[in-house]
């Protein structure tokens, strides 16, 4: 085996492992996932697909809810959009690591690149070699199998079994941002944003705003962003 093809393995295989962690972590998360759409009416095909095409965790929970509920179209797509609009910052984060990429290879990356992939994607040469893309596309087609192996046993546990939300398989949702966010916390700006986010979102949540999310994502990114730029000065 030539030396390219070896680091090309090993790239591979890493990938996978790196993970594992979150692979495991999140299967709370695609049964609940799973078994609510089943049980909001959407047929075990239906569920299924939904985790295949739009392969977004939190969007999904969201989107099952409110299908159920038969809200406006215009509501569910507005809602949908807040929801999965930090994908787009990640978009924008990663974009000069990928820029020089064919098409063929950035299609692929913009399709997996979840939150936990983007957790491992903060080193100044992620994507740019082609070691570092197969172990890109490992990690993130990887979570993608995974996701949808925990889907389906949800669609079957929904077939099957009673209503699974009372077990609290909602907990592995901020559980798995837990686990990505605490890593990243290196300096004053990022754990003040954390800080202010968690605090602003129980708040403004306990005094009933419709729009408690957004409101604090907006507080927080503005705390972090002023303090960074008071550190530069």
């Amino acid at each position: 085996m030539s030396r390219q093809r070896k680091a090309n393995y090993l790239a591979f295989w890493k990938g996978q492992l790196d993970m594992l962690p979150l692979n495991l972590a999140v299967v709370p998360w695609g049964i609940l996932c799973g078994s609510l759409a089943v049980q909001n009416g959407f047929s075990p095909w239906e569920a299924q697909l939904m985790s295949l095409l739009v392969f977004a965790g939190s969007a999904q929970l969201v989107a099952i809810e409110l299908i159920a509920k038969n809200t406006p179209l215009m509501t569910l797509l507005i809602t949908v959009f807040i929801i999965s609009a930090r994908h787009f910052l990640y978009g924008l984060s990663v974009r000069h690591k990928v820029i020089a990429q064919p098409l063929k290879v950035r299609l692929p990356v913009s399709f997996v690149l979840t939150d936990e992939l983007f957790a491992f994607s903060h080193h100044p040469r992620a994507y740019q070699t082609k070691a570092r893309l197969i172990y890109a596309l490992s990690a993130g087609f990887s979570f993608y199998v995974f996701w949808n192996i925990w889907t389906f046993i949800g669609v079957v546990a929904g077939s099957l079994l009673p209503d699974l939300t009372h077990l609290g398989l909602d907990f592995a949702i901020a559980a798995t941002f837990i686990a990505l966010v605490i890593p990243s916390i290196k300096n004053w700006p990022t754990l003040a944003t954390v800080i202010t986010a968690g605090a602003s979102a129980t708040w403004f949540k306990a005094l009933g705003l419709e729009l408690w999310l957004v409101f604090a994502a907006l507080l927080s990114m503005s705390v972090g962003y002023g303090l960074s730029r008071g550190s530069v000065k």
